[in-house]
């Protein structure tokens, strides 16, 4: 099981989908030990929770390893 991942900003821990998709589209910030739980992500980006969760829907269609 992978190690525990807070959110940077409120300090939610992060499921193994908030995990992938910080990965996935917030890499850089991620390799500064940014990570960002949807609601905190949702925030940064200027978009909806509902727009992120469809992304990590995608991105499962798709087959990225990424995601639970």
């Amino acid at each position: 099981m992978a190690d525990a991942i807070q959110c940077k900003i409120c300090g939610r821990l992060l499921t193994r989908d908030e995990r992938g998709l910080n990965q996935k589209i917030l890499d850089g910030d991620v390799k500064n030990g940014i990570w960002r739980c949807l609601t905190c992500m949702a925030d940064y980006l200027e978009c909806d929770e509902e727009e992120l969760a469809e992304k990590i829907e995608e991105f499962k269609s798709q087959g990225c390893k990424l995601f639970g």
